[in-house]
């Protein structure tokens, strides 16, 4: 088991009844995981102010939920942080998005899997993502499909995971760690820390596999 860079916060602990409230929520709901909360919990301020833009952006909100959650994936892929990666929305996955709605995101232009609206939330995920330029054609394009309110939710949203996600890939910080035993909003392979396990030492041997074969190749 990795150890984080900061240390969790013990749930057991607290004694304000509604931070472990909203632990227990997290336990139960699973975005956010109890983990990346359990290191917010060194700060009250901090726990709250995630965990209330969380509910008021992500979950509720004006734009489309499902629009925010491929958006927030798209940011996972990009950044590369496996810990917000692994995780799913089941308010999303209620709605109809399905696993294989997250398979090409970082190739959505090309894909023949999302529609114009999600192609163009998502070409405005990956301009703020990767500081890319943007013109009269992009802002006419992401109107098309959104108010102005609903572009002001999905770039804040977009803005704020980013910056959480490129900060917990720093921490060292797993699934399974914090109140563990529930699989809630864990990806397909994730949802135990034993699958966890499997799947990354899968991922590993790959890695290694395709490496060896790109050294083979360049003899």
């Amino acid at each position: 088991m990795t150890k984080p860079r900061i240390s969790y916060v013990d749930p057991g602990t607290l004694t304000d009844k509604a931070m472990l409230a909203d632990f227990e929520r997290c336990a139960r709901e699973g975005t956010p995981r109890p983990e990346s909360q359990a290191i917010r919990a060194h700060v009250p301020a901090v726990f709250w102010s995630f965990a209330n833009s969380w509910r008021d952006v992500f979950k509720n909100g004006v734009a489309d939920h499902d629009i925010k959650e491929l958006c927030r994936v798209y940011v996972s892929r990009s950044v590369k942080c496996e810990f917000c990666g692994n995780q799913r929305s089941m308010k999303a996955a209620s709605q109809g998005l399905v696993e294989d709605d997250y398979r090409d995101l970082i190739n959505f232009e090309s894909s023949q899997h999302y529609d114009g609206r999600q192609k163009a939330a998502l070409s405005y995920a990956e301009a703020i993502t990767w500081d890319l330029p943007v013109d009269d054609a992009f802002w006419a394009r992401l109107k098309k499909h959104f108010s102005e309110p609903e572009l002001v939710e999905i770039g804040y949203f977009t803005a704020l995971t980013m910056g959480q996600q490129r900060w917990l890939r720093t921490l060292d910080i797993e699934h399974h760690q914090i109140m563990a035993g529930t699989d809630a909003s864990m990806a397909p392979g994730f949802e135990t820390a034993e699958a966890l396990a499997a799947s990354k030492e899968r991922d590993d041997y790959w890695a290694r596999s395709n490496g060896a074969a790109a050294a083979r190749a360049a003899e």
